[in-house]
């Protein structure tokens, strides 16, 4: 836990005062200049739940109460098609969410370069602040396109609580194991495991999960180049997903579910045991988050419930645990086209490297900080379930910090299509392992990805 001292304030307050004499900025980075009043609109995927982007904005208000910030929520499977037009026409948002990976090749040129930001923020020294993993995948073309908020780590499963308690279940720990539980379920009527196939995010996660089973750190290689997409290891990863559908673990529909809001829905309304998120599902461990969750899927009056992070199975049967893999969650860019640059600047600025915005960011249970050091407070964060909550989750920030195993920021967009080609098709049956690992190689090669 880290306690707010009176010089780590004193230091943040010096680093924001210290924009203001900045006053210049880098050719063609943001208005470093520290605003006090103005209007900023921030558009983003994430947060999903608006409950958690307004606790960010209130506290941000407490120190700018004359700056707005309006937050806009865009389904992530429509995203590029609002914002690339919107940002070309300057009538769009004046800060929005940034990837890494194929969002950050997409919209790069649309982003003011942060670099002298993020130096008056917080020294020359600034990289050694900040978590490695939020800067070189918000890196391009020697530009910082965003400051990292957060990261996000994927890999694990989370349950509900109740549901494995009432029918004396334990979190499975292999693939039969797995079966089983969905069984146990499936006898008294309960959803087993609830994903999103038609979304390539989600899909990837579970495959990358099955991967580390198979053979740990090979996705990362393939994704690199090290090896090839028809490696039998990932052949084996696609006949495991595969297996999943077959065996029922995969509910059925599931190529025809978005992760958000129909698996998502499904498991907050109690109607699954089981659900593929990763650590930005740590919010809905708390009641604030829970309540809102379950009123934004048109629960009314329902009890939260706790959930719990678990690892995902050995289903392999190998004997390796499956590592978990992260990026930054998203950064703040600010637009080229923002006529409120410097309303914008603080805003950034507050949320991705202040004391106060970064422990809004960790209390929230969203995001792991970006700044190095902060820790969420759990004097002040309410859980649903104390005793059987805490534990899990501190683990899982605590193993959080030493990942370094990326998740989407190695992978194009046109090579993250060809995965959720191969994913659906297989699972449908309208491809082997084999043929859709083939399809996959040659859609990495044309998208000009070297392979050794």
């Amino acid at each position: 836990m880290r306690s707010k001292t009176l010089s780590a304030l004193a230091a943040t307050a010096l680093a924001l005062a210290g924009l203001t004499a900045c006053g210049g900025s880098k050719s063609g980075s943001a208005d470093a200049s520290t605003a006090t009043s103005g209007t900023v609109n921030w558009w983003g995927w994430t947060p999903t739940d608006t409950a958690t982007a307004d606790g960010y904005i209130a506290a941000f208000h407490r120190q700018y109460p004359n700056i707005t910030v309006n937050y806009k929520l865009v389904n992530i499977s429509d995203w590029v098609a609002a914002l690339r037009p919107a940002l070309a026409s300057g009538k769009g948002p004046d800060v929005f969410d940034m990837q890494p990976g194929a969002y950050v090749t997409q919209f790069k040129s649309f982003a003011q370069d942060q670099t002298a930001l993020a130096e008056q923020a917080l020294g020359a020294d600034w990289k050694s602040k900040v978590a490695p993993i939020g800067i070189s995948g918000l890196t391009a073309d020697g530009k910082l396109t965003a400051m990292s908020v957060g990261s996000v780590y994927a890999g694990m499963l989370w349950i509900n609580g109740d549901i494995f308690k009432k029918y004396d279940l334990q979190p499975p720990k292999t693939l039969a194991e797995w079966q089983h539980v969905c069984s146990v379920l499936k006898q008294n009527k309960v959803g087993c495991f609830v994903q999103g196939a038609a979304q390539e995010g989600f899909d990837q996660d579970t495959l990358q999960s099955i991967a580390n089973s198979v053979q740990p750190g090979l996705w990362t290689k393939v994704s690199t180049g090290d090896a090839k997409w028809t490696d039998p290891g990932i052949v084996k990863t696609f006949q495991i997903w595969k297996q999943l559908f077959d065996s029922g673990i995969m509910q059925p529909g599931a190529v025809g579910y978005q992760q958000y809001p129909d698996a998502n829905n499904d498991f907050l309304t109690g109607k699954y045991g089981m659900v593929m998120m990763g650590t930005w599902y740590t919010q809905y461990a708390t009641t604030k988050a829970m309540t809102a969750a379950l009123s934004a899927a048109g629960v009314s009056g329902a009890e939260p419930f706790p959930i719990l992070p678990v690892a995902f199975p050995d289903v392999a049967g190998a004997g390796n645990t499956s590592e978990m893999y992260g990026d930054a969650d998203f950064g703040l860019a600010i637009s080229t086209k923002s006529g409120n640059k410097a309303a914008a600047a603080t805003f950034v600025k507050w949320m991705a490297t202040s004391t106060e915005g970064q422990q809004a960011i960790a209390d929230q249970l969203n995001d792991l900080p970006a700044i190095k050091g902060v820790t969420p407070d759990f004097d002040k964060i309410q859980l649903v379930d104390p005793a059987t909550q805490k534990a899990p989750v501190q683990d899982l920030i605590t193993k959080a910090g030493s990942i370094t195993e990326p998740r989407e920021s190695l992978l194009s967009s046109d090579v993250q299509t060809a995965i959720l080609a191969a994913a659906t098709s297989v699972a449908t049956g309208k491809a082997s392992p084999e043929d859709a690992t083939k399809t996959l190689q040659q859609a990495a090669e044309a998208a000009g990805v070297t392979f050794k």
